[in-house]
């Protein structure tokens, strides 16, 4: 599905697609996209294709949090494709909508490379409740699944028990963690930074302390932390990674909106979409602003993170 290494590694590594596992994970997907899907497809379940039909599958876009730029988009698009097509049935209608939906989330389709840097230092950051440390727990499973070394850096001194739950995800993934109690955040990240240098690491991972956009003084941190990190190593991080809550629709597009024009983010996680009603926001961010999905999750468990294929969302949310 996707390479970590650029780097020459030996090829047993390199685990090939786990195609039954995948088909799992799209399963799961779909059923997390009901919510929203269904309530656009019910708009090709009419007779005729007509302005009536594009009005309401207008509404039913502007319901799943797609945003105004993204459903006009879509729309326009879609009567291209349908005057093109000669479609006459509205259920045909539904197919070209996967096609034009799949090609507005192209752009957000990129691997995550490892292996240009060693180690490749990945920040992560997000609003608290997005499921930030899990997801980071996650892909440290997924990065270590693939035969990547990972060194984990508990930043998070903010929050209560942070460090701890970083801790358990580290022991859970049987990977090295470098942590202070109460100690300061740009210098969790420098030690873990050296000593991912040391330790010849493939990638450290730092968890930052989950905040608003509007907490400017812990958006500094953010920013103290990322030149702290530079001082371990001038080329770092060759990561920024927002992870978003999948539920929260327009609002992960303005955080997505903040975090960027602060810190420069490189990559997206995108939690809990499982259930939610709001998946169209993946329109909205790749109209608006374009940043690679690296992953999408749909649960709990270690193996419910999974790379971003525009095709396979736009099928599950529409399918």
């Amino acid at each position: 599905m996707f390479s970590f290494f650029k780097k020459k590694v030996p090829a047993e590594m390199i685990p090939g697609p786990a195609e039954p596992a995948r088909q799992g994970w799209l399963g799961k997907l779909r059923a997390g996209l009901r919510k929203t899907g269904a309530g656009i497809s019910t708009v090709f379940t009419g007779t005729q294709i007509d302005d009536a039909l594009y009005e309401q599958l207008e509404e039913a876009l502007l319901m799943a949090d797609a945003g105004v730029a993204a459903a006009q988009f879509l729309l326009d698009d879609l009567k291209r494709r349908v005057k093109e097509s000669k479609t006459t049935e509205p259920a045909a209608v539904k197919g070209l909508l996967i096609n034009a939906l799949a090609d507005l989330l192209a752009p957000l389709e990129k691997p995550l490379a490892i292996g240009a840097h060693q180690p490749t230092v990945i920040m992560v950051a997000g609003v608290n409740g997005a499921g930030k440390t899990t997801s980071i727990g996650k892909l440290t499973h997924h990065l270590s699944s693939n035969g990547a070394s990972v060194l984990l850096a508990a930043a998070d001194t903010f929050r209560a028990a942070a460090r701890e739950q970083l801790m358990v995800w580290a022991e859970r993934n049987t990977v090295e963690i470098v942590h202070q109690a109460g100690g300061d955040p740009a210098s969790v990240c420098f030690d873990a930074v050296s000593a991912g240098k040391a330790r010849g690491k493939d990638v450290v991972l730092v968890d930052t302390a989950g905040r608003l956009p509007t907490q400017l003084h812990l958006m500094e941190e953010l920013r103290k932390i990322k030149r702290v990190v530079q001082k371990a190593d001038a080329s770092s991080p060759h990561e920024m990674l927002l992870v978003i809550d999948g539920n929260t629709g327009q609002n992960a597009l303005a955080q997505v909106r903040a975090f960027d024009e602060a810190l420069g983010l490189t990559g997206l996680i995108v939690t809990k979409l499982d259930g939610t009603a709001k998946g169209g926001v993946l329109a909205a961010i790749a109209r608006e602003r374009p940043i690679p999905v690296y992953f999408i999750g749909v649960g709990e468990k270690l193996d419910e993170l999974e790379t971003f294929s525009a095709r396979e969302f736009a099928q599950a949310l529409l399918d």
